[in-house]
């Protein structure tokens, strides 16, 4: 059988599959990668606010958790909700909007006279970072090629450690300089409006979302698109695709399905990790400049250690993006699960500047090479017809944990310091790390297209 007649034979999913990886899938990668790292810069900035606001504006360390928590409430709601809407408008759209929501939002709050104005406007940014981490990972996860998916997830949110590290260096130079560096910090955080644009004009709508829904036309000219890219013989026209039933049709249909015999074992799995990861994570990184600060570290040193330790997040993404395709998704999880609860004992334990920095760091490897693990495979435990709603769902699970932590942060270093706060982390880490198991490996596997 000819080239062309082989692809004229194969689904648009296996023709995706086949491909090589090219220029087009570069740019879905990086634009949505740049999406990702500016999500992260604004979470990371919140931290190093958080430490400087505290001392500014004499706020109390419940007030302080709320700066953090209310942006997590509106995190909760934005991933639920904009996996809906990512399965029914697409996700092309659904990326672009919530950019330029929280965009706007961050510009805003370097306005701010107040701790409820801030507040207010927290709890907007969280809607709009919400939903667009799940979209951006299911929309990816839809053009990469089976063999190499879950490293390029993996890949894509590695650029997570460069907006963080964007947001420790902000952080260091800019907040310490002046009264209102904090404010500068903010209009920095507004970038994302402006690039909401370019994501919504120049990335093509998922292929898979678009046969999904019928429009099988714009569907095949996205994936000719990228087979000529790869440099492979034009297709010859062929009749409509048939197109496996749908798992789900419905907002009804799609939230039930999550909880049928199929599916609903690895949905509690994978909300159990999303829940348990999320506590830890966002109760030891959004706290450790102010853990720091209380420990006798002026704001500068404490701001500096940070971005030592924020460096480590790259070497785990990439540990956890080579792994992942040579041990799987389950075991490459677990294993960086695990090494994220030791690490967070020796951190609450580690005393002078080297031991602190030391523990931060294997913390942050390992923690972050989870973070790559898990938007793997999140995407890859459901069909197309409701993989936006699965990711988005159980994102938002999650956030109810980051919502929690923060707020008993403080109520847990008055009863027993860092040493007991960093175990109940690991404990929450040693959970997941044992629920992953539960999650479906579909390493090298093509996408489920019901």
């Amino acid at each position: 059988m000819t080239d062309a007649a082989t692809r004229a034979s194969s689904t648009l999913s296996e023709r995706l599959d086949r491909l090589p990886f090219t220029r087009k899938h570069l740019r879905v990668l990086t634009g949505s990668g740049i999406g990702w790292a500016l999500d992260a810069m604004d979470v990371g900035l919140i931290s190093f606010i958080i430490a400087a606001l505290a001392a500014q504006w004499s706020l109390t360390p419940t007030e302080a958790s709320w700066i953090a928590s209310v942006g997590f409430v509106g995190m909760a709601i934005g991933a639920s909700v904009g996996g809906l809407l990512a399965d029914r408008f697409g996700r092309r759209q659904v990326f672009a909007l919530t950019l330029l929501v929280y965009g706007v939002a961050t510009g805003a709050s370097a306005l701010v006279g107040g701790l409820a104005a801030l507040l207010a406007l927290r709890f907007l940014v969280g809607l709009g970072l919400g939903a667009e981490l799940p979209v951006a990972s299911t929309y990816v996860s839809e053009f990469a090629p089976a063999r190499m998916r879950g490293r390029l997830i993996v890949i894509l949110e590695a650029f997570w450690a460069v907006g963080w590290t964007v947001a420790a260096l902000i952080g260091y130079f800019v907040i310490p300089a002046s009264e209102n560096g904090w404010r500068w910090a903010f209009a920095l955080g507004a970038i994302p409006a402006a690039y909401a644009l370019i994501v919504r004009w120049g990335l093509p709508e998922s292929a898979r979302w678009l046969e999904r829904r019928g429009r099988f036309s714009q569907a095949e000219s996205v994936v000719r698109s990228f087979e000529d890219a790869a440099g492979a013989a034009p297709a010859p026209a062929s009749g409509r695709p048939t197109v496996p039933p749908a798992a789900a049709t419905s907002l009804r249909q799609r939230l039930g399905t999550l909880w049928s015999a199929e599916f609903r074992v690895r949905t509690a799995c994978l909300w159990l990790v999303w829940f348990c990861v999320n506590f830890s994570y966002y109760g030891a990184f959004i706290w450790i400049p102010s853990i720091l600060v209380a420990q006798g570290y002026d704001l500068v040193r404490s701001f500096g250690f940070t971005l030592i330790i924020t460096l480590a997040q790259l070497p785990g993404y990439a540990v956890a993006a080579w792994l992942i395709e040579v041990w799987g998704r389950r075991a490459t999880l677990s294993v960086f699960l695990v090494g994220s609860a030791v690490s967070a004992i020796f951190f609450g334990t580690a005393t002078g500047a080297g031991g602190v920095i030391a523990a931060g760091m294997a913390l942050s490897f390992f923690n972050l090479g989870a973070w790559g693990a898990l938007y793997a495979v999140t995407p890859e435990m459901y069909p197309t017809s409701l993989r936006a709603t699965g990711s988005g769902w159980a994102a938002g699970v999650g956030r109810i944990a980051s919502i929690v932590a923060p707020l008993v942060v403080p109520p847990l270093l008055v009863a027993g310091g860092a040493p007991v706060l960093f175990v109940v982390f690991a404990v929450f880490f040693a959970v997941a790390a044992a629920a992953a198991w539960g999650l479906v490996d579909r390493r090298g596997v093509a996408l489920d297209d019901r």
